[in-house]
């Protein structure tokens, strides 16, 4: 049964208040990119760490010859991957004149190759990649069996073992909602903090990717916690493998106790593969 939760957290600013930027910035350049998270310490800035917003920033400050900004629709932890992550940094005038194509170039050229520029698109002052962000997507992939995956392996976790798909994906069903996920989200990052999310959509399916049998989790939510993802799967993996039931899933949930769930599934697993924004404000930089 899913229940509404009466919490909400507080309202997103309008675009036009979030538009403080100096009189110089007049728009924003939104920057849709993919990466392998295997050598990144996680998304966000870390002092003397290898992270993607640390390379990003450094190619755009070179390309823009200028300090930048950015923000982001989903920090991913370490080791997590991306095909579809986006990035909003302010720019000028004089930049936005600049073409579609010397920017993609330049970005190409500057950026390592675990990191890979796949759109660009202009959106209004005020922008933000993350306040502005509709829902996330998530895709988590297990290869289940004796046979170690070979072209998966970098992008799945090998499981040694059968697991049932569809008694996940009934499991599953009982975190789509609105809920306190304090249980699905690692511990010190939970406290003194709203833990209320809604995951508006979790299946679970197999299918086929270059020859390889793959057990797909899919999540989409409005936003997640720290974790949370992962520890959804890891919790419907003990439901999968027969160690728990589905009524299980839903007393971890109630419980509001990082303990009363199933392990953190492995972070190369994971792959953040979208981003919902309201359609009028993205428009393709030409």
């Amino acid at each position: 049964m899913q229940h509404t939760i009466e919490h909400r957290p507080p309202e997103r600013p309008s675009i036009e208040e979030r538009a403080t930027d100096p009189a110089t910035l007049d728009a924003t350049l939104v920057l849709k990119l993919g990466y392998r998270g295997a050598d990144f310490c996680g998304f966000a800035a870390q002092p003397g760490r290898r992270t993607v917003a640390g390379e990003v920033t450094r190619s755009l400050e070179t390309l823009l010859r200028r300090e930048v900004g950015l923000a982001c629709a989903g920090r991913t932890d370490a080791g997590v991957h991306a095909i579809a992550q986006y990035v909003s940094v302010p720019v000028t005038a004089s930049e936005l004149a600049m073409p579609a194509r010397r920017l993609m170039h330049g970005l190409s050229a500057l950026l390592p190759d675990d990191i890979s520029p796949a759109a660009l698109y202009r959106a209004p002052k005020g922008f933000s990649a993350r306040f502005d962000a509709r829902s996330r997507s998530y895709r988590y992939r297990i290869v289940a069996g004796e046979a170690r995956p070979v072209l998966a392996w970098d992008h799945a976790w090998w499981l040694r073992g059968e697991l049932d798909a569809a008694a996940m994906h009934d499991a599953a069903q009982l975190l789509v909602g609105e809920h306190d996920f304090k249980s699905f989200c690692k511990a010190t990052s939970a406290e003194g903090k709203p833990t209320h999310r809604c995951v508006m959509r979790c299946d679970v399916s197999e299918e086929w990717e270059c020859g390889e049998r793959v057990v797909c989790i899919d999540v989409v939510g409005n936003a997640f916690l720290h974790s949370m993802v992962r520890t959804m799967a890891g919790t419907l993996v003990e439901v999968g493998r027969g160690h728990r039931g589905a009524a299980w899933v839903a007393d971890a949930l109630a419980a509001c106790d990082r303990k009363a769930a199933g392990p953190c599934a492995p972070a190369k697993g994971l792959t953040f593969v979208g981003v919902d924004y309201p359609q009028e404000l993205l428009v393709p930089w030409e």
